[in-house]
């Protein structure tokens, strides 16, 4: 990768962190508590995921700007993204077969991660 195309990746990156983050916090919360009533989960559970996910995904975007720990930053991107994969699998296993991918758009996420990073040691 070159350097424009590591650094346009990184903020794809970035981007895709802390809009979803503001979407689960601020646009469209709703969502998130209706999957996550969906699979029992409701009350301040609810909303401890909810805040605790949007904050840690903006937290991410930030952190891939950041340039600092990149090694861990990898790790935890792709630890995230499958937990938050194995937990809607679980909660709602349907999303795997939504018309716009949900899901299965985390498989070519983690690739970039991956790329991003493999090409920057």
């Amino acid at each position: 990768m070159t350097k424009n195309q590591l650094f346009v990746a990184k903020i794809s990156l970035a981007f895709l962190w802390v809009f979803t983050g503001l979407t689960s916090l601020i646009f469209a919360p709703e969502i998130g508590y209706e999957i996550l009533k969906s699979g029992g989960v409701a009350g301040l559970l609810a909303d401890f995921c909810v805040v605790g996910g949007a904050l840690a995904d903006i937290f991410l975007g930030l952190w891939v700007l950041s340039n600092k720990y990149q090694r861990l930053c990898f790790y935890v991107q792709v630890g995230i993204i499958l937990i938050f994969t194995l937990l809607l699998t679980i909660i709602a296993p349907t999303f795997w077969l939504h018309p716009f991918g949900p899901v299965t758009k985390n498989i070519p996420i983690i690739v970039l991660i991956w790329a991003t990073y493999s090409d920057n040691d």
